[in-house]
């Protein structure tokens, strides 16, 4: 198991910490989601996706996640009233956390933020244990992550639960633990900002950028 891994934006304004990060500890998935697509590009960052619009996302304990410099610059955005709390580092346009609410405990991270020189997220992770969403895939990806998999479902789930019943919720990269608020300010898309993204996510995205 390693120690820890070192988490930066693409500028290296923000930098975080993860503690005792192994293939048991975390859930390292792929996710196809158009809603996943749609983020990446409001950010510029379609760069971080695969070539089938796949994020790769390693779910972590909060409590295993410590920001060390650069929180000034943290900014959260949700794609709508209800969805995702996705943070981002808006010095270069980094991800570098989604999260539900303190209730369900687990921050998703993008795994290019710990590549570098000394590490690789498939030498700290492993390799993903799956896929979903891959009805939202650009091109033919296996039918077996077209819909959602039971099995990572479970997964997820003994996880999440570990971690709230070992005390990982807290301390929160995001959340106050008093009032239980979003520590950094959240911008929510309009609905027209939302609706403009889409033709850019799915099977058949259009050749148009983002606004």
């Amino acid at each position: 198991m390693n120690a820890s891994a070192d988490l930066r934006c693409r500028c290296g304004e923000v930098r975080a910490v993860l503690k005792n990060p192994s293939p048991p500890t975390v859930n390292r998935i792929t996710c196809y989601c158009d809603d996943c697509q749609a983020y990446a590009h409001q950010l510029g960052r379609a760069d971080l996706l695969n070539i089938h619009g796949g994020t790769d996302i390693v779910q972590v304990a909060p409590a295993s996640l410590t920001f060390l410099q650069g929180q000034d610059r943290i900014t959260g955005l949700r794609l709508s009233p209800k969805g995702l709390y996705r943070w981002y580092a808006r010095c270069c346009n980094t991800p570098v956390g989604n999260t539900v609410n303190p209730s369900l405990p687990f921050v998703g991270l993008v795994a290019q933020s710990f590549a570098s020189d000394r590490q690789e997220p498939d030498q700290l992770f492993g390799e993903p244990v799956g896929a979903i969403l891959g009805k939202y895939a650009v091109g033919e990806v296996p039918k077996q992550v077209r819909g959602v998999s039971f099995g990572l479902i479970l997964r997820s789930l003994r996880l999440v639960l570990s971690w709230r019943f070992s005390g990982k919720t807290w301390p929160h990269p995001f959340f106050d633990q008093a009032t239980r608020q979003p520590r950094y300010p959240v911008t929510v898309l309009t609905r027209e900002q939302r609706e403009a993204l889409r033709p850019l996510c799915g099977p058949r995205p259009a050749a148009q950028t983002a606004p």
